[in-house]
């Protein structure tokens, strides 16, 4: 006992270790909630994902229906041109009659081209024929709105030189046939 007395002034014990379990159990929580935000995170990305690729998707459908729809407002407009315009040309007394029939064909090769071109356009989007993707399939629409433009721009420029040619021989007939005052 004395050598206990003497020597619990020196001796140093360290004591045995301390374990808390409240914040090791804090630590798995948390672990847990992160691994649940992960998981949601990861689900959140994948759906966005899917609903970017159906966006775009939507998108090339419209810019198709887009491209669609001008076509055919291009082709109502040649049409009704070619109605009214091309009856006013042939009407005109200063048409000859050899004339009549180039005057009919060059408006019908237009007429016939644009029915070619709804008639392609209906095999691109209807027929699984032709495997094309929607980019491909939109470029090609893209392609034959402008040629619907060029043929409204062709039908003018013809519709112009007709009424010009009209004019040019209504001012010669003028000229020819005017009194003479001397």
């Amino acid at each position: 006992m004395i050598i206990a007395l003497f020597s619990s002034g020196q001796i140093a014990a360290q004591g045995m270790p301390v374990y808390d379990n409240t914040n090791f159990i804090s630590l798995v929580k948390s672990l847990v909630e992160s691994a649940k935000q992960t998981a949601n995170l990861v689900k959140t990305v994948n759906f966005l994902k899917a609903q970017k690729e159906n966006i775009e998707k939507v998108n090339s459908v419209v810019k198709d229906l887009k491209a669609v729809r001008e076509i055919g407002r291009n082709n109502q407009r040649l049409i009704s041109m070619m109605q009214n315009e091309l009856r006013d040309i042939l009407n005109s007394p200063y048409i000859r009659p050899e004339e009549v029939s180039r005057v009919t064909d060059s408006f019908n090769a237009v007429v016939e081209n644009s029915l070619a071109t709804m008639n392609f356009i209906d095999e691109i989007l209807t027929s699984d024929h032709l495997k094309m993707s929607d980019a491909q399939r939109a470029e090609v629409l893209k392609q034959k709105e402008l040629e619907s433009k060029e043929m409204l721009t062709d039908i003018r420029l013809k519709t112009k030189r007709y009424r010009e040619i009209i004019s040019f021989r209504k001012m010669q007939d003028m000229i020819n046939n005017r009194e003479k005052a001397y």
